[in-house]
């Protein structure tokens, strides 16, 4: 602590003159940070970036459209150590933050308007997510380290909100198409307004796309083919990412009431490498995600008191058709059987999340702001299906698969999964105490009690310091916890992934030290040190879940965004971290150690403007065990010209992806089912043309 202390003061006096902010009004700040760089999920309060008791980064609506992104995914990469990876069934998004990676990443929670859009499964998006559009995105803000003590379980290595827009950022309707590579098809409505003194926003997009057509170049069934003399194999072959999806959104807000109702529709969505590590070109999953949330938001509830009130209902089901080996596939020459149809399976859920929430705030003690609340959460997987030609048992040389002689239900009587509900209540406490003109401190707690696993505390302090007039600096310790998912406890008649009722949440410590400087109106930059213990973390180990490791890592983030001229503006970042699985006393595997973002937007002409964004992600090594070599560094490079209103209220625009076809691989984890790892898309083109009316 006196370590970082000293730091604090040393960088105070190497960056500038000791003018007080006290001295300062908040105009003063305003006109050096803008408005656009402010975050509100850092305390449940819109307040500046810098003086945040968190790391925060937010991208704005104007960024993204920028950038050319078209998906989350896409924005995401611009955020300070954060890399996006993806799990080889469905490429489902993994994001890896500061070097905990896992594949089903339920260790970073991704809120929507506050909300979480967590599947209680495998506590991740869900298994049919298929991407997530951008054209109704106000902004996402993104918090690098524990929220567990505002936003409860799974806000752990981060927490991603993504903030949809309002009537007021619409304003009027606007229509729009694009087309580009893999015969990728976009439209999308947007409408915002007032009726009856209602203020409406509606939007909707629909997708048509054959997915990037990367290769894979030999999988599982390469390796089983060759004792069995069979050719059932699918690789080399196309990876299998075609989708359909529709997203729709309605937002109704009058007086203190604002409803919200979403739906995420994803039709005949392609496994990707497949499920079991086998390429799968006939599978497929539908899924669809209903959202409805009522909230009552009163600034002025009572002298002093601020009240605001949340009822959502979230609605998830994943329907999967899977060959987990293909047709023709022959095991009697390991002992086994032969399926000349394929090993099939279809697993189905189906759940309802019914939460509630009541929080105010309290202004009436001098110099403190206290945020207090409570809420309930009900997650119901109400419902599992299953049907399959096939069962596994163990044997001496490993798990087997039976063959049941066609496609069963055995919904009844073999299910994967069970039905089951978790009640959660919890209770939270939070104060920003203004110690000082130049001092805030900030504390909170929050107890959280499940009804299947018992209660956790995770408390957070702040201390936050305007150094000078232009420096922030910051001491931040967070504790947070990762709840177990119901694959990790309810798995059933699966012998190589047994659940476990009794497992404990996984936790994590973070202490940080942060400095974000304003050099001029025009230069901002800020640095992130920061260092974490996890424990109990929840393995299968080596069939049956329990909490059998833990985690070290420490790092810094270093970012900067500098107007250099009124025509060009330079945002970049650089991450590292190191990170040590304490179990094998290895790095940790598959995350990156560096990171390195930069990115340029020009205004080239009056109404054209040219960004180009450089991506450079390097040092991914492999689980003790993998003899592969460490998967390969990377350089992308994408640039995108947007052409404002060039005629009768007309956009254009024009990005390639991958500029130079670099070929960009993600690690399949261990053991290496595929081995050569999951190529990522190469070269792409996207056309889109918009009109505001």
């Amino acid at each position: 602590m006196i370590k970082l202390l000293l730091k604090v003061v040393f960088v105070s006096v190497l960056f500038g003159p000791n003018i007080s902010s006290a001295d300062t009004p908040e105009e003063g700040l305003l006109s050096l940070y803008g408005d656009e760089n402010f975050v509100s999920i850092a305390t449940g309060r819109k307040q500046l970036i810098s003086r945040a008791p968190a790391v925060a980064s937010v991208i704005t609506a104007k960024d993204i459209r920028e950038m050319g992104a078209k998906d989350l995914d896409e924005v995401l990469e611009a955020v300070p150590g954060l890399h996006v990876s993806v799990k080889a069934g469905g490429y489902n998004p993994i994001y890896t933050i500061r070097g905990i990676h896992s594949e089903f990443n339920p260790q970073v929670l991704v809120l929507i308007n506050g909300l979480p859009a967590t599947s209680v499964l495998f506590g991740d998006r869900g298994q049919v997510w298929a991407g997530m559009p951008v054209e109704n995105i106000s902004r996402v803000e993104v918090i690098r380290g524990p929220g567990s003590a505002i936003f409860g379980a799974d806000a752990f290595a981060g927490t991603i909100n993504v903030i949809t827009k309002t009537s007021v950022e619409i304003d009027g309707v606007e229509t729009g198409v694009s087309a580009g590579s893999f015969d990728t098809k976009r439209a999308w409505l947007q409408y915002g307004g007032e009726s009856n003194d209602w203020e409406i926003a509606f939007s909707m997009e629909v997708l048509s796309t054959d997915g990037q057509d990367e290769e894979i170049s030999s999988d599982l069934q390469s390796a089983l083919d060759v004792p069995s003399g069979t050719s059932a194999s699918q690789a080399p072959g196309e990876l299998n990412l075609e989708r359909k999806s529709i997203d729709a959104r309605l937002d109704l807000a009058k007086d203190n009431w604002r409803i919200r109702m979403g739906y995420q529709g994803r039709k005949d969505a392609g496994i990707g490498a497949g499920a079991n590590g086998s390429l799968d070109p006939l599978g497929e999953g539908n899924g669809r995600r209903i959202n409805f949330d009522l909230i009552y938001d009163d600034k002025d509830f009572a002298e002093n008191w601020e009240l605001k009130g949340t009822l959502s209902y979230f609605d998830v089901a994943n329907k999967l058709n899977l060959f987990l080996s293909p047709p023709g596939s022959d095991f009697t020459a390991l002992g086994g059987f032969a399926f000349p149809d394929g090993i099939i399976g279809n697993p189905d859920t189906y759940e309802r999340h019914t939460r509630f929430e009541l929080s105010s705030f309290f202004t009436g003690f001098e110099n403190h702001d206290v945020r207090i609340g409570a809420g309930y959460s009900h997650q119901d997987q109400y419902k599992v299906e299953e049907s399959k030609n096939f069962f596994v048992v163990l044997t001496p040389s490993g798990p087997a698969p039976v063959p049941l002689g066609s496609v069963v239900d055995v919904s009844e009587t073999m299910p994967f999964n069970q039905e089951k509900v978790r009640e959660i209540r919890y209770l939270f406490l939070q104060d920003e105490w203004r110690l000082a003109p130049d001092w805030s401190l900030t504390g909170g707690v929050r107890y959280d009690h499940y009804s299947d696993f018992g209660g956790t505390v995770n408390p957070r302090v702040a201390l936050v310091w305007n150094t000078t007039y232009r420096l922030t600096s910051k001491l931040l310790y967070g504790r947070a916890f990762r709840a177990p998912s119901f694959a990790e406890q309810f798995n059933i008649n699966n012998p190589v992934a047994v659940g476990n009722e009794d497992l404990d949440p996984e936790t994590i410590n973070t202490y940080e030290l942060a400095f974000d400087y304003v050099f001029s109106n025009e230069l901002r930059s800020g640095l992130n040190l920061f260092y974490y213990e996890m424990q109990d973390i929840i393995r299968f180990n080596p069939t049956v879940a329990d909490n059998t490791g833990d985690q070290r890592g420490h790092g810094l983030e270093w970012e900067f965004e500098w107007d250099t001229t009124d025509n060009l503006t330079l945002v970049g970042n650089y991450a590292y971290q190191k990170s040590e699985d304490e179990d094998s006393n290895s790095d940790a595997p598959n995350a990156p150690g560096q990171q390195v973002y930069l990115r340029a937007d020009y205004q080239v002409a009056p109404k054209w403007v040219l960004n180009s964004q450089v991506n450079w992600v390097m040092g991914r090594e492999r689980a003790v065990g993998d003899t592969r070599s460490d998967v390969g560094d990377y350089t992308t490079m994408d640039v995108s010209l947007r052409a404002k209103e060039v005629f009768l209220g007309i956009e254009m625009a024009f990005s390639l992806r991958n500029l130079t076809d670099e070929d960009v691989f993600e690690p399949s984890l261990a053991p290496g089912n595929i081995p050569n790892d999951l190529p990522q898309a190469g070269r792409s083109f996207t056309a889109e043309i918009r009109k505001i009316w």
